[in-house]
């Protein structure tokens, strides 16, 4: 395959794409690790990038082909057949050395879900969520709800996993406007505490699992409704600050800046358990070492961890487990 460790020196990776039709202009690598190069050198027909091992353990890429026009088109590695899906399409994958494939992803999911919509008179929206329960659950069985459920049982195998944690139920609720009602919106809150969760079937414990503006979704409404959850696992949250410039280019940017700094600050009516993870090459992770720091000084049972991936969802279904299960053990 293309892209591949250097086997001379084992501290590199390798990237070639082959022109096979018109002659391109430029052919640049198309990631997010911080440090590594993006333009490939052409010798005839063959583009080449050679650049020093990234401190991760897998890498997620695409090509992105320019032509002599201006023209541009991304596209995964044609030579190498590991790909990863997401939202917005596959990409290539390099695993490197210490990369272990998680091995609750060969357990067959227990049972099966059922796909439903959540009306919300506060959103004036149905919000699709899926339905499942552990053959073993009961009503006093914890409720895990899910931020991006439908993408966290695509993307990370999540099904997979509940089979395998103490029985509790489940719900994954898809998104209504994404950025607009996971982005601090205080709206989204109010209908997430006083409608949605309230039209689910009675728990002692229910459990937060969001990751990026997922994540931030949760806080900011257990911080505003303290009671609407009694333990989050939040996986690369949105925590933006003032100084983050590089995302004061999103919509909402100033309404999440001001909730992140009154988390970091203020004072919480009830702290809970909370599970930060975050990964070592991605643009906010300092922003969740942060919040993660800020949390504990506040009183919360906060624990953080780092994985060696960047933001993506197979990262965030690599870091479930053993996290989730503790989180469960702690709540």
């Amino acid at each position: 395959m293309s892209a591949a460790l250097d086997p001379v020196s084992h501290s590199q990776i390798r990237f070639v794409y082959r022109e096979r039709g018109p002659r391109l202009a430029r052919v640049q690598l198309a990631h997010k690790i911080p440090g590594l190069p993006y333009r490939l050198a052409r010798s005839g027909r063959t583009w080449e990038l050679v650049a020093p091992q990234p401190r991760i353990g897998r890498l997620e890429y695409q090509f992105e082909l320019i032509d002599q026009a201006g023209g541009s088109e991304w596209i995964c590695d044609p030579e190498n057949p590991l790909r990863a899906s997401g939202p917005w399409g596959e990409k290539s994958v390099l695993e490197l050395p210490g990369y272990e494939r998680p091995r609750w992803l060969d357990a067959e999911p227990l049972g099966s879900f059922e796909e439903t919509a959540i009306t919300s008179r506060i959103l004036r929206a149905e919000l699709p969520a899926l339905l499942w329960a552990h053959p073993d659950a009961h009503a006093e069985s914890p409720l895990l709800v899910a931020h991006d459920g439908p993408e966290y049982a695509e993307h990370s195998a999540l099904f997979a996993l509940l089979g395998q944690l103490p029985p509790l139920r489940a719900v994954l609720l898809g998104p209504v406007d994404r950025n607009e009602t996971y982005s601090a919106s205080a709206r989204y809150a109010r209908a997430l505490a006083d409608e949605i969760l309230p039209s689910l079937r009675p728990t002692p414990l229910t459990i937060g699992l969001g990751a990026s503006l997922g994540a931030l979704a949760l806080l900011h409404t257990h911080r505003r409704h303290p009671e609407s959850f009694d333990a989050l696992f939040l996986q690369s949250g949105s925590f933006f600050r003032r100084r983050d410039r590089h995302e004061a280019g999103f919509p909402r940017f100033e309404r999440i800046s001001r909730f992140v700094g009154s988390a970091l600050t203020r004072k919480p009516e009830r702290p809970i358990p909370i599970t930060i993870v975050c990964g070592t090459v991605e643009e906010n992770l300092a922003s969740n070492v942060a919040m993660s720091g800020a949390l504990r000084r506040q009183g919360y049972d906060a624990r953080f961890q780092e994985f060696r991936d960047g933001h993506n969802w197979v990262a965030w279904r690599d870091s479930l487990h053993p996290h989730l299960l503790r989180l469960l053990q702690r709540a």
